[in-house]
């Protein structure tokens, strides 16, 4: 029982799985500060406010006299939907996608590109009409000129 789980958790698909995970996670450390430390204040500089934090969306909800204690006020929050927040979260997102594509996923395309064989070639052009025929064909379906 042991030896299974222990062939399961050595293959390599398992351990990279940790790694990039493990990765991830430091890189996402990495891209919030960027966000709070470079981005949030260019957006001060502009708007005039350190992120989008400040903007809540109120909806306001009506409370029955009896739902409240005597002499206590509504909570100014119950009804307070935070886009700002979801904002800040919807940057945070976008830079770590923008970042991993640029630095991750563009250069292993290209490096594996320059290591993929050229495809076989399967057709020809036939010399009457000069449509693509198989290699292996010896009569065009198109016009039924030998090959």
């Amino acid at each position: 029982m042991l030896k299974g789980f222990r062939d399961f958790i050595l293959r390599g698909n398992v351990v990279d799985l940790a790694v990039a995970v493990i990765i991830g996670a430091a890189f996402a450390a990495i891209t919030n500060s960027l966000v709070s430390d470079i981005i949030n204040p260019l957006i001060a500089a502009v708007i005039g406010k350190p992120d989008f934090s400040a903007i809540v969306w109120h909806v306001h909800l009506f409370h029955a006299a009896q739902d409240l204690a005597p002499g206590a006020k509504p909570d100014a929050t119950a009804g307070a939907i935070q886009v700002g927040k979801f904002l800040n979260n919807v940057i945070s997102f976008l830079l770590n996608a923008a970042v991993v594509y640029f630095v991750i996923v563009l250069p292993m395309q290209k490096l594996l590109s320059r290591f993929k064989a050229p495809e076989a070639v399967t057709t020809k052009a036939c010399a009457q009409c000069l449509s693509d025929i198989p290699l292996a064909a010896t009569r065009c379906k198109f016009c039924t000129q030998p090959a």
